[in-house]
């Protein structure tokens, strides 16, 4: 069996187990744009591969095949296009002020999203963040590092499938860019974006990648096993940034200041924070992570409003700055 006609075949699984008496011939002939024989053939199929298929006879003898069991169907996960497609939808709700539409949506997106693995779904809101920017639906305002359009098409294309890539790379050690053999598993997005990738040059396990050192990326047309115990939310959670070091890694406690707490209360600094309200109107917000520059570069907007408790080398690096800071909170 051909990928297209594989293809088709699951489409019509989908179409028999979505819709509530399932679907027909004439359905099937409308669908796809084949005859009557071809669309009897394709049921044939359709019941060879999944035996939950059962059909009825209506008033008027025509037949509705419908697939009652949709293991497999969920196996499919969820498609990028899709996601993409959904995402457009709750932005057109959006701009016409269908609010109740738009929560509707929004949540039937974290449903759906909730019934993938955290790696694969992080994977399928980057493919879509990718497709809306390329569409011009969405954008990333603000300073960037530049990066070459070829490699990151490499890149995407070697996370799809998997295949290893061969990257040519210049390490802030390295006196010339020199080939490594890696095995991406995920991409941090941000300023500087970095590719998570195994290295099997050095055999040194997981690291970081910046894409602005990577002067050249080739796919091997090896694939490779992902590592199903790597998790890129708990792997970026361990920094504030994309920036992570082992040494800089602890507790990290900020407080701000009351007039400062509705705004502050209103941002994400870090997946796994904790908040907690002061009696004299501040905010606490406790969470473990390393990257003391990039949290300097955040701390910085806002002022003498933001006091850092932990850890210590933080609070040097940012004593002498932070009553310098904009009045306007960020």
């Amino acid at each position: 069996m051909s990928f297209h006609k594989a293809q088709e075949l699951l489409r019509l699984a989908q179409l028999a187990a979505s819709r509530h008496r399932g679907v027909s011939l004439p359905d099937i002939s409308e669908e796809f744009g084949v005859n009557q024989r071809t669309a009897q053939r394709m049921v044939r199929a359709m019941q060879n591969i999944f035996p939950s298929v059962t059909f009825t006879t209506d008033n008027d003898r025509r037949r509705w095949w419908k697939l009652r069991d949709t293991t497999m169907i969920g196996m499919q996960g969820i498609y990028d296009r899709e996601l993409v497609a959904l995402e457009m939808s709750i932005r057109r709700a959006e701009r016409e002020g269908a609010q109740s539409e738009v929560e509707a949506l929004q949540a039937l997106r974290g449903r759906l999203m909730a019934t993938l693995p955290s790696s694969h779904a992080r994977r399928a809101e980057v493919d879509a963040e990718v497709m809306l920017e390329a569409q011009g639906y969405a954008c990333r305002p603000g300073p960037k590092v530049m990066t070459s359009p070829a490699v990151t098409g490499a890149i995407a294309a070697a996370l799809k499938a998997p295949f290893s890539l061969i990257i040519r790379y210049q390490g802030k050690q390295d006196v010339e860019p020199r080939d490594r053999t890696v095995e991406p598993h995920g991409l941090l997005l941000g300023t500087r974006p970095y590719l998570i990738a195994r290295d099997l040059t050095n055999g040194t396990g997981f690291r970081r990648f910046r894409l602005d050192r990577i002067s050249d990326a080739k796919i091997t047309g090896q694939s490779f096993v992902r590592d199903m115990d790597f998790d890129l939310n708990a792997y970026a959670s361990q920094s504030f940034g994309s920036f992570h070091s082992e040494a800089e890694f602890g507790l990290v406690v900020w407080r701000f200041s009351q007039a400062a707490a509705a705004t502050a209360r209103d941002f994400l600094f870090h997946p796994d924070q904790i908040v907690t309200d002061q009696a004299d109107g501040g905010l606490i917000v406790t969470f473990r992570a390393s990257g003391w520059v990039e949290m300097a570069w955040h701390l910085y907007m806002w002022g003498d409003m933001v006091e850092v408790l932990e850890p210590p080398e933080l609070q040097k690096m940012v004593a002498s700055h932070l009553g310098d800071g904009f009045a306007p909170l960020p």
